[in-house]
């Protein structure tokens, strides 16, 4: 018969984590920061991608390096992707723009995922392609 697997380590356990691991906490919101980009599909023409990750971040930035840090990341991606998605529109006009925003699509999809999970991990993830504004 299989052990079960042990549950992730809380803040009251944070004595037992390596010195300067992030506790559960920590990881959890720096996990929000990367998922916030998912708000494009709640509110796709106000910035949502956008304006979760920077909420999140002017508010948890303070308490944590971890967080800070991957929210800076995070909207740094979540703007860059923005300005690419912006010029990608602009080609759109001569026809080559469409397969440039599935692409884009694609690209923020399978990396903010990529993040999240190395954010859970404890990791801070740079992003490729990511101009580094904040």
């Amino acid at each position: 018969m299989a052990t079960p697997p042990l549950p992730p380590a809380t803040d009251e356990e944070a004595d037992d984590l390596p010195p300067g691991f992030p506790t559960t906490s920590e990881r959890n919101w720096a996990v929000f920061c990367h998922l916030g980009g998912f708000a494009v599909y709640l509110l796709p023409f106000a910035f949502g991608h956008v304006l979760a990750p920077l909420v999140i971040w002017l508010v948890k930035r303070g308490e944590s390096p971890f967080v800070d840090e991957n929210g800076r990341e995070a909207l740094n991606f979540q703007i860059s992707v923005t300005i690419y998605t912006i010029g990608a529109a602009i080609l759109a006009f001569v026809l080559v723009g469409f397969a440039l925003l599935l692409v884009l699509a694609v690209y923020q999809f399978v990396f903010m995922v990529i993040a999240s999970v190395r954010a859970s991990q404890g990791e801070v993830y740079r992003y490729p392609l990511t101009l580094r504004l904040i």
